[in-house]
């Protein structure tokens, strides 16, 4: 028969055994235990991720500043706020009844063309406004000259009085503009300068009545926010060019604005620039170019009679340097002659036959119609006149719908003169003799030397009288100093 030992248990073994294990409490044990873990491994994998998170956030650029930002950024400071005070002429029955004109608030903004602080806005933000006050980007206020205006376009270059120079919009075009693409608007709304908003270009090609004798023509529809003091302003295009200059909003629809398109703006700007340095200076010169950059400054004509046909300008000349300054484009050119003073000598670059050229031409004021001129006026037609001032034979355009080039202001005639006898009266502005414009008191003079060389005493006058154009048949009188030879 087989014997056993019995071998002795230990005390561990035996409070073992004396306490049966549960499954139940054995398992959670080991679930909290990996749990455990678990929250350990996740809080350090948590930290590293979050971590980085945070490095690659620091590592990519700012997903707030959008190309919104950017442009309006790349602008800002080019972007001046008009205010002044306005004169709001009285009606015909207000006159009557005694009743002065008021003075109102008006306000407007504008666009830096030049960093000696040459702006162009609209030209109704500053008509009738006796002080322009500017305030810049930085809160400097200060205040501005009008230097030329269009009235037909609305458009004014004015000159802001600084001694520092300032930042230039940059300058993009309207010739390849797209419905859809984004634009910004910056302006000084209802006031509050430096307002910006955001929309798109809605149409182009919009023509746009505003009253009787105005309208604009091919503008720029958009949906970006434009409010009374935006008119001046600048339309952006993403990339913070400026492609339009804002004008009107459509009262009463939300959404609805229009810009000038900038390349059209620019070409009228030239236009402004070049009547203004040629009123001063007399250069004689014509010269053609693009609205944009790169498009050059050609001459076109060279007036026998202008100071740089004298000083061997020649047409077909492009025009590469004006008194150390290069010339990209026909707004170089002009700004490059705005500050010039009658008299001074201006050396010039010109590229002739692919050679480039030094010249120089030496300015002068144009002459003065003499007192032969008007004492002539006076013998054979007799009137006394006054040219027309630029801005004032713009207003008269855009009420008669035409585009004379200039007038004279009758502003006295004699007592059974030819005038009186046919009907010509103080006031009325006489644009044309015998068939020809008689836009300035020189060229009346020389029309009436011509017809008394030719023995036609008797022609057609045409004037303006009470904004209609009116024409008669005159017989001017005989001259003693004119008598044919």
């Amino acid at each position: 028969m087989q014997s056993f030992i019995a071998i002795p248990r230990s005390k561990s073994e035996r409070s073992v055994d004396a306490r049966p294990v549960s499954v139940r409490r054995s398992g959670t044990r080991r679930w909290r235990s990996r749990l455990r873990a678990m929250l350990l491994a996740g809080l350090a994998t948590s930290a590293t991720i979050s971590g980085g998170w945070a490095e690659e956030a620091h590592r990519q650029p700012n997903r707030r500043e959008t190309p919104v930002v950017m442009a309006i950024r790349r602008c800002s400071n080019a972007v001046v706020n008009i205010h002044g005070q306005k004169l709001v002429r009285p009606t015909v029955a207000a006159v009557m009844g005694g009743e002065a004109g008021r003075q109102v608030n008006g306000m407007g903004t504008g666009v830096v063309i030049d960093p000696r602080g040459y702006v162009v806005t609209n030209y109704h933000v500053v008509e009738d406004v006796a002080e322009v006050r500017i305030t810049l980007a930085d809160g400097t206020e200060t205040t501005a000259d009008v230097i030329a205006t269009d009235v037909r376009s609305d458009l004014a270059l004015l000159k802001v009085k600084t001694e520092r120079l300032m930042d230039v919009i940059p300058r993009g075009t309207s010739g390849d503009l797209m419905v859809g693409e984004p634009v910004i608007a910056i302006g000084n709304a209802f006031g509050y300068v430096h307002t910006a908003t955001e929309g798109i270009i809605s149409a182009l090609h919009r023509d746009v009545p505003v009253n009787e004798s105005q309208e604009y023509r091919d503008l720029i529809q958009t949906s970006a926010g434009i409010n009374p003091g935006n008119s001046g302003g600048p339309l952006l295009n993403i990339d913070g060019e400026i492609i339009g200059v804002n004008v009107a909003v459509r009262v009463g629809a939300q959404q609805i604005a229009f810009a000038i398109p900038i390349d059209q703006a620019i070409d009228i700007v030239n236009r402004m620039i070049a009547d203004h340095n040629e009123d001063r200076l007399g250069l004689g010169l014509s010269v053609e170019g693009g609205a944009r950059r790169g498009d050059g400054a050609v001459i076109r004509e060279a007036s026998t009679q202008g100071n740089a046909s004298r000083s061997g300008f020649l047409p077909g000349d492009r025009i590469v340097e004006v008194d150390g300054r290069p010339i990209d484009d026909l707004l170089d050119f002009g700004l490059a002659l705005i500050e010039t003073e009658p008299g001074q000598t201006l050396p010039m670059v010109v590229q002739r036959d692919g050679n480039d050229v030094s010249m120089a031409v030496t300015t002068s004021r144009p002459a003065k119609a003499s007192d032969d001129a008007q004492m002539l006026a006076w013998q054979v037609i007799g009137v006394r006149l006054e040219p027309v001032p630029r801005t004032a034979m713009q207003k008269i355009n855009a009420r008669v719908k035409q585009n004379y080039r200039g007038g004279l202001y009758v502003t006295e005639v004699r007592n059974g003169s030819p005038a009186e006898t046919y009907g010509i009266k103080v006031d009325d502005v006489l644009i044309g003799l015998h068939g020809w414009s008689t836009a300035s008191i020189p060229e009346l003079h020389g029309i009436i030397q011509k017809a008394s060389e030719q023995d036609q005493l008797q022609g057609k006058f045409v004037i303006i009288r009470s904004d209609q154009p009116m024409w008669g048949t005159l017989r001017m009188a005989e001259s003693p100093s004119l008598r044919r030879r």
